[in-house]
C-alpha cells in the first residue's frame, strides 16, 4: 500500500511510484509481469489527468493499492476527502463495462463499509474506470445508503465525472482524511473465505484479528492453540470444549486450528454434517484447481483435512488396531452426537455396528495415541435438530467413564440436563473457550440473541434488544416481495437465498416446495458456491430452499426465510405441529418439539448482513394456511421489534440511512 497526498502525488514522478508498486508486489508474492506494469501505468495517468489543476483535491489522500484481507484482493486507488470515500478500480484498455467488473468495485466498497472503521456511516461510492469503454451517462440524483451505486468512467470521462460528483457529495460528512488508512480494518470472514484464507496463506492473522467489535474471539483462538501445544509437551489426552452462541465463531475457531498454526500435528476436521462437508471440500478444490493443480490429487488432499465424521468413526471402529493420522480433531456441531441408544439403534442394519455413544466411540478412537491427543469439541447449545442427538451431556457420560481424558471448559454448563457436562467433576476451567459475542451477523451481534428470545417466546426480551441498535431483520408478507427484497440487498458478491424448515411442508401451496437435497454432494455445493445468472441451481437464483438440515454450520450473506406453518401462533403460545396426511398434528413429543424449535433458532441466525422473513398471507379456503394463525405470528414478530416494509428496495434497517445525493 502506497499512499500520497494528491497534490504530493501530482508533484512525483510516475515511473518512480510504479517502481515502488513494483516492489510491494514483489514483497506481497504477487507476479511483476508486464501487464500490471501496464495496468499500473495506465491508472496513474488516469488519475494524473482526473486530479490535476483542481486545487480543492490536493489536499484530498490518495492510497493506491489498498489491501482487503477479508477478499484476498487490492483496491486500485482510494480518494479519501473530506465528503466521500472514493474507490475506483481500473481496467485498463478495457472497452466495456462488464458485470462482474461492477459487483467487484461495489463489493470493495460494501467491504470498506462493513469492517473498515474509518469508513463505517460514511459515503462510499464504487466507481468503475474502463479506460476505453463508452460509459453510461451518470443519472442525479445518486441514491446512496453508505455504498453508493457504481458509476463508469473511462480515461477521458473521469475527470468530468469527478467534478460532477463533488458538489453533490454531503458538505458535513467531515471524513478523517489524514487517518483514514490507519483506521482499524478488521475482517470477519465467512466460513468458505475462512477455510480458503487459511488453507491458501497458512496464516492465522485473518481469524485472530477478525471482529472489530468481537474482544474474545482471539482470546478463544489462543486458548485452544496454547492447549493443544501443552497436551503435546505434557504427553496429555485432552477433551476441550468450546462453547458458544450461534454465529460467535466456533467454527472460525476450528478451522484455524485445522488449517491455521497446528498443521504440522495432522489436525482434521470432523462434521456430520454432510453439507458442510461438501461445500468447504468443493470450494478448497475449486481454489487448488484455479491454481494449477490437478482436481482428483486436490480432492484426495481435502479428503484428510475435513472429513465426515461417521466414516472416521466407522473405518476406525471396524479397524481397532490403526491409529489415526491426526493428534488433533475438531469435532463440529459436537452436541449433535448420537446417544448409545440412537448409535445402536441407527447402525443395527449396518456394516459397522456401534456400541457406545459417537463421543465414547471418538474419544476410545483418539486414546489409540499413546502419548498425546486433544479432542476440540464444538458446542452450540440450542442447535439440536434431529432424533438421538445427545448434546453435550452425552460428552459428560462419556467422559466420566473414562477419566484419564483431562476435561477442559468454560465452566461445568449447569442449566438444562442435555446442556451440560454432568456427571463430569473434575473440569479444568478457562473462560475463554467460551464466545459470548456474535461475528456472524456483522451489522448486529446482538441479532443471535434476538432471535433465541423470539422462539422463546419473550417478546419483552426481544424488543429491549431491538431498542439497542437496528435490527438485520425485516419483514414481508408475499412471495414476490421477499425475492425482490433479497436482490436489492445482495450487492456486490453477497450472496442471497432461501432457508426454510423442513416441517413447512405447505410452502408448496404458496409456489415453494422444491427443497435442496442436502445428501447431494453436487447439489449442495453447487447451491452455495455458484451463480446466478450463470447457473440457476445457485442459491441467489431464489427457486429452490435450503432446510436446517442443509444451511446448518453455514451461512449466506443475505437470507430469506419461509415461514411455515409448522411454528405459528395459537392462544399467545407457540405450537409446534407436523403435517400428516390432510392436515397439522400437535407433536405430543417433546424431543421433537425441542427439535422443530431449535430448527428455527438456526434458520434465524444463517445471515451475515440481513434475513427477511416472508409470512405468507394464507388462504381462509384451505384450512392448512389458516390466515389468522399467519397474521398472529407476524403480528408477534412486530411486538418484537421487526419492521414491516412494503418498498422492497429498502429494506436494510441496519444501514445507514438512506440518502439521495442533491442535483
Amino acid at each position: 500500500m502506497i499512499e500520497r497526498d494528491v497534490g504530493g502525488f501530482l508533484a512525483g514522478d510516475d515511473d518512480a511510484l510504479r517502481d515502488r508498486l513494483a516492489t510491494d508486489a514483489i514483497r506481497h508474492h504477487r507476479t511483476n509481469e508486464a501487464t500490471q506494469l501496464r495496468a499500473w501505468e495506465v491508472s496513474l495517468r488516469c488519475l494524473r489527468a482526473a486530479l490535476s489543476g483542481w486545487a480543492e483535491a490536493a489536499s484530498w489522500r490518495l492510497v493506491l493499492e489498498f489491501p482487503l484481507r477479508r477478499l484476498g484482493r487490492r483496491i486500485d486507488a482510494v480518494l479519501v476527502t473530506p465528503r466521500a470515500v472514493l474507490v475506483l478500480e481500473f481496467k485498463a484498455d478495457a472497452t466495456g463495462f462488464a458485470a462482474a467488473d461492477r459487483r467487484q468495485v461495489e463489493d470493495y466498497a460494501l467491504d470498506l463499509q462493513d469492517f473498515h472503521a474509518g469508513s463505517r456511516n460514511r459515503v462510499i461510492v464504487p466507481i468503475l474506470v474502463a479506460t476505453r469503454g463508452t460509459p453510461p451517462p451518470a443519472t442525479w440524483p445518486l441514491a446512496i445508503g453508505g455504498v453508493a451505486e457504481v458509476l463508469c468512467a473511462n480515461a477521458a470521462s473521469l475527470p468530468s465525472l469527478l467534478r460532477d460528483l463533488w458538489p453533490r457529495l454531503p458538505a458535513h460528512a467531515q471524513v478523517d482524511v489524514h487517518g483514514w488508512s490507519s483506521a482499524p480494518y478488521r475482517p470477519v470472514p465467512g466460513i468458505v473465505e475462512a477455510a480458503r484464507m487459511l488453507y491458501q496463506r497458512n496464516n492465522v492473522a485473518e481469524i485472530a484479528d477478525a471482529g472489530a467489535d468481537a474482544r474474545n474471539l482471539r482470546e478463544t483462538t489462543q486458548a485452544i492453540l496454547a492447549a493443544c501445544r501443552r497436551a503435546r509437551d505434557e504427553r496429555r489426552h485432552v477433551a476441550l470444549f468450546v462453547t458458544g452462541t450461534p454465529g460467535a465463531g466456533k467454527t472460525l475457531c476450528g478451522l484455524n486450528v485445522v488449517f491455521g498454526a497446528e498443521r504440522e500435528d495432522r489436525a482434521t476436521f470432523l462434521t456430520g454434517n454432510p453439507t458442510l462437508v461438501h461445500v468447504l471440500r468443493e470450494a478448497l478444490v475449486r481454489d487448488a484447481v484455479a491454481s494449477g493443480e490437478q482436481a482428483r490429487a486436490a480432492r484426495q488432499r481435502m479428503r484428510g483435512a475435513i472429513q465426515a465424521l461417521p466414516h472416521f468413526r466407522d473405518h476406525h471402529i471396524a479397524h481397532p488396531h490403526e491409529i489415526p493420522a491426526e493428534h488433533i480433531a475438531v469435532i463440529d456441531e459436537a452436541q449433535r452426537s448420537w446417544s448409545r441408544d440412537q448409535a445402536v439403534r441407527a447402525s443395527a442394519d449396518r456394516p459397522v455396528k456401534l456400541t457406545d455413544s459417537e463421543p465414547g466411540h471418538l474419544l476410545d478412537i483418539m486414546v489409540r495415541h499413546a502419548g498425546w491427543a486433544v479432542m476440540v469439541c464444538l458446542i452450540g447449545n440450542g442447535q439440536e435438530i434431529h432424533t438421538g442427538e445427545g448434546g453435550l451431556a452425552e460428552w459428560g457420560v462419556a467422559l466420566a467413564a473414562r477419566p484419564h481424558w483431562q476435561v477442559v471448559a468454560a465452566g461445568n454448563h449447569a442449566g438444562p440436563p442435555r446442556q451440560s457436562l454432568t456427571p463430569l467433576r473434575e473440569i479444568t476451567i478457562e473462560p475463554a473457550l467460551h464466545l459470548d459475542i456474535g461475528v456472524r451477523n456483522v451489522r448486529n451481534p446482538d441479532a443471535a440473541a434476538w432471535a433465541d428470545a423470539v422462539v422463546r417466546g419473550d417478546a419483552a426480551a426481544a424488543r429491549e434488544l431491538a431498542g439497542r441498535r437496528p435490527l438485520p431483520f425485516a419483514l414481508v408478507r408475499d412471495l414476490a416481495g421477499l425475492r425482490a427484497a433479497l436482490r436489492a440487498e445482495a450487492r456486490g458478491q453477497r450472496r442471497a437465498g432461501l432457508v426454510g424448515s423442513s416441517g413447512a411442508r405447505r410452502l408448496r401451496a404458496e409456489g415453494l416446495g422444491v427443497e435442496v437435497e442436502h445428501r447431494d454432494a453436487g447439489e449442495v455445493a453447487r447451491w452455495f458456491l455458484d451463480h446466478w445468472p450463470d447457473d440457476v441451481r445457485a442459491s441467489d437464483a431464489l427457486e429452490t430452499m435450503a432446510t436446517e438440515f442443509a444451511c446448518q454450520g453455514l451461512e449466506l450473506d443475505v437470507v430469506g426465510l419461509c415461514w411455515g406453518g409448522d411454528f405459528v401462533r395459537l392462544g399467545g403460545t407457540w405450537q409446534v405441529r407436523r403435517f400428516a396426511g390432510t392436515d397439522w398434528q400437535r407433536m405430543a413429543n417433546e424431543e421433537a418439539r425441542d427439535w422443530r424449535i431449535n430448527a428455527y433458532r438456526v434458520l434465524l441466525t444463517r445471515a451475515r448482513h440481513l434475513t427477511v422473513i416472508w409470512v405468507p398471507r394464507g388462504s381462509a379456503e384451505d384450512r392448512t394456511r389458516m390466515p389468522a394463525e399467519m397474521e398472529a405470528v407476524a403480528a408477534f414478530l412486530r411486538s418484537c421489534g421487526i419492521q414491516e416494509t412494503e418498498r422492497p428496495g429498502e429494506v436494510s434497517p441496519a444501514g445507514p440511512p438512506v440518502q439521495a445525493l442533491l442535483v
